[in-house]
Formats: C-alpha cells, sequence, structure tokens
C-alpha cells in the first residue's frame, strides 16, 4: 500500500466507545462487554454492536481494552454533600482505595439546584466504568434514573433506600440515633431536642425515627417543639439550636444530626453563657475531623465514612470486573457497615 492509501494512524483511532454505543443504541458499558467477549450480552445486541464497530472502523486503544478487561478502571465521584468535613473524609477514602486498586477517581461536583442531569452527562462523556453517589445524591431519584438507564454500575451510599439494581454502603442510622437518645436518657435527661437532617436524604428519617423510638421505649413523651429542622450546615444548626433554646422550657440536651450542627449547637450555647456539658449537653453524629475541632470535643455517633468509601470502590471493581467477564454479580451488593458511640467532652447529666 502506498503512502497515499494508507489510513492516517489519526484517522483510523477517531471513533470513540461512545460513538460506537450511540450508533448501535446501547451503552457503553455494553460495548465494552461485546469487546471482552461477555456472555451477558443478547445475540441481537452484540450483532448491532459489531455492526457499529465495523462501520465506525472503530479500534479500541491498548488502554481501553485494558480498562475493559478490568485492570485499570475510572470511577466517577458525583457530590454535592453540604458538609464539608464529611465530603472530606469520604473523598480521602476514595483516593486511598482507588489508589491502591490502580483506578482513575473522576471527582465531579454537583452543586446547583436541578444541574443532576448535566453533572451526570458530564461524567458519562469521560467514559467511566462506575460511578459512586455518596449523600444525597445517592437518594436522588434523577441520578439514579439517568445512571440505570446508562447502565452504569452504581454504589449508593449511606441511603436508607437503596434500589435493588444497585450496590450499597451504609450503617444502621435508625439504631445509631437510638442508641444516642437512650445514652442521654440514661444520664438522667428527660427533654432532648433533636436537629433533623436534610430531608432530601433518607437517613435523615431514619435517624428521626430512631430518635422517636427510643422515647417510646422508655416511656418519655415525644413533644414536636423539641424537632428543629435542619440541613446538614453549620448555617442551619444555628438557626435550629436558637429555636430550641428559646422554647419556654428549654431542652436539657440536644442531639443533632450531623458535626456541623452540633458544632453549631455548641456555639449558640457560648454566644448565651451556657456552659456545656454542665448547664446543656450536645452530641453529634458522623465523628467527622469536626468533633475533636470544637470546644468541648463531641460526643458522637461514629459513622465510618473514609472506609464505607473505601468499600463502595471495592464493591464496585468487582461488579465491574463481573460485568466485563459476564459473571453475576457481586455476593453481596449491601454492605452494612458498624457504628459506635464515641464519648467525650460535650455531654453530662442535667444540672440541678
Amino acid at each position: 500500500m502506498s503512502s497515499q492509501t494508507r489510513v492516517p494512524r489519526k484517522q483510523r483511532s477517531s471513533a470513540k466507545i461512545d460513538d460506537v454505543a450511540r450508533l448501535a443504541g446501547v451503552s457503553p458499558m455494553t460495548v465494552s462487554r461485546v469487546i471482552n467477549k461477555g456472555a451477558n450480552v443478547r445475540e441481537e445486541t452484540r450483532r448491532k454492536v459489531e455492526a457499529a464497530i465495523a462501520e465506525l472502523n472503530y479500534a479500541p486503544s491498548a488502554a481501553a481494552r485494558i480498562l475493559a478487561g478490568g485492570e485499570d478502571f475510572r470511577i466517577g465521584l458525583l457530590h454535592s454533600n453540604p458538609s464539608f468535613a464529611y465530603l472530606s473524609e469520604f473523598l480521602v477514602g476514595a483516593l486511598e482505595e482507588t489508589s491502591t486498586a490502580n483506578a482513575q477517581l473522576l471527582v465531579e461536583p454537583c452543586n446547583e439546584e436541578g444541574g443532576e442531569a448535566g453533572a451526570v452527562e458530564k461524567l458519562l462523556r469521560t467514559r467511566i466504568d462506575g460511578v459512586i453517589l455518596p449523600p444525597p445524591l445517592s437518594d436522588s431519584p434523577a441520578v439514579l434514573e439517568a445512571l440505570r438507564h446508562a447502565d452504569v454500575p452504581v454504589v449508593a451510599v449511606a441511603t436508607g433506600r437503596a434500589p435493588e439494581w444497585a450496590l450499597s454502603v451504609s450503617i444502621d442510622d435508625r439504631e445509631a440515633a437510638f442508641t444516642m437518645t437512650h445514652h442521654l436518657a440514661a444520664l438522667g435527661h428527660r427533654r432532648i431536642g433533636f436537629i433533623t437532617g436534610h430531608p432530601n436524604q433518607t437517613a435523615s428519617a431514619e435517624r428521626l425515627d430512631g430518635y422517636r423510638e427510643a422515647l417510646s421505649a422508655l416511656h418519655l413523651p415525644f413533644d414536636p417543639a423539641l424537632v428543629a429542622q435542619g440541613y446538614f450546615t453549620y448555617r442551619s444548626g444555628l438557626e435550629a439550636a436558637t429555636q430550641l433554646l428559646d422554647l419556654d422550657t428549654p431542652p436539657s440536651a440536644i442531639f443533632a444530626s450531623n458535626d456541623d450542627m452540633a458544632a453549631a449547637a455548641i456555639t449558640v450555647a457560648h454566644r448565651r453563657g451556657l456552659d456545656v456539658p454542665r448547664q446543656l449537653t450536645v452530641c453529634g453524629y458522623d465523628d467527622t475531623a469536626l468533633a475533636v475541632s470544637v470546644w468541648p470535643e463531641l460526643t458522637t455517633i461514629r459513622q465510618p465514612t473514609t472506609d464505607m468509601a473505601r468499600r463502595a470502590v471495592r464493591l464496585l471493581i468487582d461488579e465491574i470486573r463481573a460485568r466485563n467477564a459476564g459473571a453475576p454479580a457481586v455476593e453481596h451488593p449491601h454492605v452494612v457497615a458498624e457504628f459506635k458511640m464515641v464519648r467525650r467532652d460535650s455531654d453530662a447529666g442535667p444540672s440541678a
């Protein structure tokens, strides 16, 4: 073949796996399975993909073949968590585990309301192999449906209602909140204020249910006035704690649904000249670095956020390898991690 008739290398490789997927009317993951001779592909779908590959003269690069073979993965992490402390710990775990697994982590923020579709589309254009969703996006119907439609493996983290088709890593939020509320009652508190989390997260409802169930088990009355709405942000914690302490009979203890809001409650107490914990007990949730950065240090529920992120990465890689090999899905797709109540200096019995 003369140099004039040889197809230039750039022209030969210009088609991407997304182009093949679009022409065949399937997902990029399905194209990957066809290339790797995966067993989980219908014959009609396989023929469509092979025809699209031939029409586009698509030739996967060596790097793409390694990627498809499950040895070097591109994992997307889509986030919009309002707590910087929580997100930081989650990212540490995800980065450590992807580095160990020789995988690439692509972090995509989704901070604009209603911007979920654009953020998902941006991730999908990077030809990711799977996606990790920390809260609150792990509870987003729009995000979950878009990823399911794209046939991309998903791990939903810290959600109380993971869809059956997705992987998940969580703790028992209801039991954890029950444990903390029971602890406060054991200290002698009878009016226990509770600051809820954002209503767009199922964990918020689970924690509130645990608080209410503990009161019922202890034969303590549930007072709606002792429940203040929070949104997992420090500012919302300021407003919620102010609301609780402005009551004619304020609580002797406040249990906040995350450490950010608990830290805010301590700030409100200090502004009012209240000694924590002698005059007001304050407890949090998550055990982030913030819990030991405030004074007094927080008694809190330890959610193993960093480890949950690591486990999410491992689950996702196992699922991707199984899909690429045409093997059955991972045996235990829903992992429940252990929580722990950590006592520090912010709790005590009620003052006389």
